[in-house]
């Protein structure tokens, strides 16, 4: 214990040397809190348990923040591993330290019903708290650097699984937030466990190679130094080396070996002012050769992330490339430390007046992530946020946008505004027309065509898109204005899955399982459900899945309903029902004559029907309604008329039925468009169509559809009359 005072001591002394004004007490306050909370706690190591917070305040205290960061790290396990409460802490050190605290702290006390959905739960408490004070996740990043740095006393397993999450999220926070240094150490430390044998390839080769490469930039460095002395510019020339997993990443993507990498080190050029970059960059390129397309202005346009620099390569002495970054002592410091160098530790507040539209992108996720159900989905799309080289692009006035590389016409025009997203009819790249499906290029000018007559997006948009902001809109739309349809596609998906496995809708669908999922998704009702599953939000699979599941455990714990339901299916095994001749219709008193559906009003099922019996050809089964029907009963009787019904459970993915549509509608330019594309988005074929306009400018379509029942046909009929100009929207009789 007396090292861990000491270690006390030595952190009161750094903090101390940069905010002399620091309240000591307070911090002292914490420390002997926190020893006692732990007391009697040890780490996997054998270590004392508090000498883990006490290592977190130590990197904070090497970042320079403010008091509450470094209160907040030393206390920021003790309401998850001790008796201690959120309360205490409010009493003891104020609101401030007490969300900090809670935001740090993970959801450990909920039963989840798998570690994913877990971990899912505990990053969007932590998006949510750093929306609200981004000191949580610079102290949640110094808390798994240090844990990193100690994960040699975890089993090998817990490395790998601790390594790849450190990766995949947090030194992709750490970019994100600018704050290249832990990012760079977090990933090296990864690398160390999830590759271990590359690692060790890699070190040991730089260290073999360490002098050659020295000497090789010592030179560059002693040139520009001469050289900017002539010049009069004041300049602090650094030589840099790569990080490990930099390296690893160039090997494979570029499918190299280490001697074939040449920029393993560089030269980084620091000056006073942003005049003196533009110099220096000069000088660079009188001296050495410039490659073509290798020069980055993140000056002029800096990273999300606040980062600022110039990025040049060159050919160095004996042909060999080496790249040389230019930037400013303030601009160095924002690269080191990121959003935390923004963190001013005297009054705990951000110096930036425009802090805000730095963090803007975290509310972005937090947004995002709301409308996203499905756990699996959540990591793809943060992974995405987080993760993707960017590629920079500009609006007709010369606003820079940035997007994830990959991205779309698409992508851009949601992230101007939703609005312009679902109004878009087409786009202009560089002032020429060009596809939605075009790759966006660092430097292209965009410009978004839109249309009062466009009606919202297409669904085949979302495997175009490349943002989850784009993917979350287009699915907010549907969500939002088709949410009959997104029902109907997610029932008969459920249904068709369910034949599938052979098993039925009341095995499965027991109103207490459903109330859980509904519950785990916050649903109002089933409906919900089958609406999350038309557009695309949950899976049939992850539905139907967790169902079964529940089926298995209630066979297995014997509950007497299921089991009882069990013994009745083995014992009454469904039948098959019969099935007719004539596409989901049954003739009563009769099996196995010739029926067919009448073409002169073409019946579908929910439509109420008639058989009348025709001489040669069987049964023609009419629309009870049809004019030709009700002429023939009038002139002869009803002798020839017969009972007839739809089959029962006629699913809409065993039979379609043909049926005429007439539209009549004031003409004008691009209705016929709009009309196909809502058939065409409902996934309906169309097997003819014909039109006809008259004097007055009305225009009448007849079209032919292939639909599966009613209640689809009601549908596209509210959908069409709603369209601007559409007068009525009906069936041919």
């Amino acid at each position: 214990m007396e090292q861990i005072n000491q270690s006390f001591l030595e952190l009161k002394d750094k903090v101390l040397k940069y905010n002399p004004k620091a309240d000591a007490e307070r911090l002292t306050s914490a420390f002997e809190l926190a020893k006692k909370a732990h007391e009697g706690q040890n780490r996997n190591s054998g270590e004392p348990y508090v000498s883990h917070p006490l290592a977190v305040a130590h990197i904070l205290a090497d970042l320079e923040l403010d008091l509450d960061s470094l209160v907040g790290a030393l206390l920021h396990d003790v309401v998850e591993d001790t008796e201690y409460t959120l309360a205490d802490i409010r009493e003891l050190f104020g609101e401030n330290v007490a969300l900090i605290v809670d935001g740090v702290t993970k959801l450990g006390k909920i039963q989840y019903t798998s570690k994913e959905d877990q971990q899912i739960e505990n990053l969007r408490k932590m998006f949510l708290a750093m929306a609200k004070d981004v000191r949580v996740i610079v102290i949640k990043l110094a808390d798994r650097l240090h844990n990193m740095r100690t994960l040699k006393a975890k089993s090998e397993d817990k490395q790998r699984e601790k390594a790849r999450e450190t990766l995949e999220v947090y030194a992709a926070l750490a970019h994100r937030l600018g704050m290249s240094k832990i990012k760079m150490e977090l990933e090296d430390l990864s690398l160390r466990y999830i590759d271990p044998i590359a690692y060790k390839e890699i070190t040991d080769s730089i260290s073999l190679k360490r002098r050659e490469r020295e000497e090789y930039i010592n030179d560059i460095m002693q040139t520009l130094e001469e050289k900017l002395t002539e010049i009069g510019i004041q300049a602090s020339v650094r030589g840099r080396a790569k990080h490990f997993y930099s390296i690893y990443r160039k090997m494979f993507t570029q499918n190299k070996n280490i001697d074939e990498l040449y920029d393993l080190f560089a030269a980084r050029v620091i000056v006073d002012s942003v005049k003196d970059c533009y110099a220096v960059l000069g000088l660079v390129h009188e001296l050495y050769y410039p490659i073509p397309g290798r020069f980055k202005d993140y000056i002029a346009m800096p990273k999300p992330n606040m980062y600022q620099s110039l990025h040049t390569t060159v050919i160095g002495p004996h042909g060999t490339p080496f790249e040389i970054q230019i930037r400013t002592w303030e601009m160095h410091r924002v690269a080191e430390h990121g959003i935390a160098a923004h963190w001013k530790y005297k009054e705990g507040k951000s110096g930036e007046t425009d802090m805000d539209s730095k963090l803007e992108w975290i509310r972005q996720i937090l947004e995002i992530q709301q409308n996203v159900v499905d756990s699996d989905d959540f990591m793809r799309t943060l992974k995405i946020d987080l993760f993707a080289d960017e590629v920079f692009v500009f609006t007709p006035k010369g606003d820079v946008i940035n997007l994830p590389a990959g991205s779309t016409p698409i992508d851009f025009a949601f992230m101007i505004h939703s609005a312009v997203g679902c109004k878009m009819s087409g786009v202009k790249v560089n002032g020429k027309i060009s596809t939605l499906d075009y790759v966006l290029q660092n430097g292209d000018i965009l410009e978004i065509m839109t249309s009062s007559a466009v009606h919202g997006p297409s669904r085949d948009w979302l495997k175009l898109c490349k943002t989850s902001q784009a993917r979350s809109k287009i699915n907010q739309w549907f969500k939002k204005e088709r949410r009959e349809e997104n029902v109907l596609r997610g029932k008969d998906m459920i249904e068709k899955e369910l034949r599938r496995i052979n098993m039925t809708q009341a095995q499965l669908f027991r109103p207490e399982w459903v109330e859980a999922i509904c519950k785990k998704y916050t649903f109002a009702g089933i409906d919900d459900l089958y609406a999350a599953v038309g557009y695309g939000a949950l899976t049939v699979n992850k539905i139907i899945s967790r169902l079964r599941e529940n089926y298995r455990l209630a066979v297995k714990n014997a509950e007497p309903e299921i089991l009882e339901e069990l013994a009745q299916s083995v014992a009454n095994p469904p039948t098959k029902k019969r099935r007719s001749a004539g596409n989901g219709v049954i003739v009563e008193g009769i099996d196995n004559c010739l029926v067919r559906l009448s073409r002169c009003c073409n019946p579908v099922p929910g439509d109420e029907i008639v058989g009348y019996i025709t001489r040669g050809r069987g049964v023609s089964v009419h629309r009870a309604d049809c004019s030709n029907i009700v002429s023939e009963n009038q002139s002869a009787g009803t002798d020839r008329f017969i009972p007839v019904h739809w089959q029962e459970d006629n699913g809409s993915e065993q039979n379609s039925y043909y049926t005429d549509l007439i539209i009549s509608a004031y003409d004008r330019k691009g209705l016929l468009a709009e009309i196909t594309r809502i058939i065409s988005d409902m996934k309906l074929l169309i097997s003819a169509i014909h039109s006809n306009s008259s004097k007055d400018e009305v225009v009448a379509i007849k079209m032919t559809l292939e639909i599966t029942s009613k209640n689809q046909f009601e549908l596209v009929q509210k959908k069409l009359a709603a369209l601007k100009g559409v007068i009525s929207v009906s069936r041919s009789k």
